[in-house]
């Protein structure tokens, strides 16, 4: 047990909690990404949030090696390590060429350069107990930076009032992976980990607290009332002007129509993205944390 360096079990005890919550979210991206294998195309989606989780483990690793007595922090995010890797490596392989030399621009750029950045300045300017604070403060500052995505999830389902672009189980996972990290920050006398969780309990409490209220809810389409006519028999004038707005309010109906399809499509394609980065973005600052 020396290689977990404390006597408290409940150290243990939620850390172990915390990597299993944070497997589960790690793999949340896992059905996107066997449908790009099948489908040889990324489909549009984004690289950013994998390249940012994946500088996230790396981070929180490297805190975890410096600091004595985290290494259910290493556990973990040395298997976020891997699996964020692998994301990365499918979606280059099946990427545009736009997109691909976008996600190795910005892969060479934050966890190549930003981390040996980091690496350098901890090693040679940060001596002793001081450089586990300079990692520290570090992580907090990024964990906590991470967390604008779920407002905006947040926002839409308050002025949607509608849950459907928030999956609950991803949030109560979520959730969940951010409690037993904040329980391991405390019962570790870590301030580091603490900080950026407590945030993550707070936003994640949110989320269940807005699935509970508009969980019934459902998003009103309104119908396209086409205008009755009334045809006076003895004026010919008002049945000339009556037959030509029926006739033109036709390719208004159409016209209401193909909008409609367009945004019943345009909403199935953002609720797709954001059940695929959902993860990314709230995972990041809760589960590595």
């Amino acid at each position: 047990m020396g290689v977990f360096a404390t006597d408290n079990p409940w150290v243990f005890i939620s850390g172990l909690l915390g990597n299993i919550s944070s497997f589960v979210v790690f793999l949340a991206p896992l059905p996107t990404f066997i449908r790009v294998c099948k489908k040889k195309s990324t489909e549009g989606f984004q690289s950013v949030p994998y390249v940012v989780a994946l500088f996230s483990a790396m981070l929180w690793m490297y805190y975890a090696f410096v600091k004595s007595g985290a290494f259910l922090l290493v556990t973990i995010n040395s298997f976020g390590c891997f699996v964020e890797t692998a994301y990365i490596a499918i979606y280059i392989a099946y990427a545009p060429k736009q997109a691909r030399m976008f996600t190795l621009r910005i892969l060479l750029l934050m966890n190549f350069v930003g981390f040996c950045s980091i690496l350098l300045v901890s090693r040679f300017l940060a001596k002793g107990s001081n450089r586990a604070q300079v990692l520290g403060w570090i992580c907090v500052a990024f964990a906590t930076s991470v967390f604008a995505a779920p407002l905006s999830i947040i926002r839409q389902v308050i002025r949607t009032k509608s849950v459907e672009f928030m999956p609950f189980y991803l949030s109560f996972f979520l959730t969940l992976s951010a409690i037993t990290w904040l329980l391991y920050g405390i019962f570790l006398k870590d301030l580091y980990i603490t900080i950026p969780n407590v945030l993550g309990f707070i936003f994640g409490l949110l989320q269940m607290v807005l699935y509970a209220i508009y969980r019934n809810s459902k998003v009103v389409t309104k119908e396209v009332e086409v205008p009755e006519h009334s045809i006076d028999v003895t004026k010919l004038s008002t049945v000339m002007n009556s037959e030509v707005q029926e006739m033109s309010s036709e390719p208004d109906v159409a016209h209401d129509k193909s909008i409609g399809s367009c945004k019943v499509q345009n909403e199935h394609d953002q609720r797709e993205k954001i059940l695929e980065f959902a993860n990314p973005n709230l995972l990041l600052g809760k589960c590595e944390a």
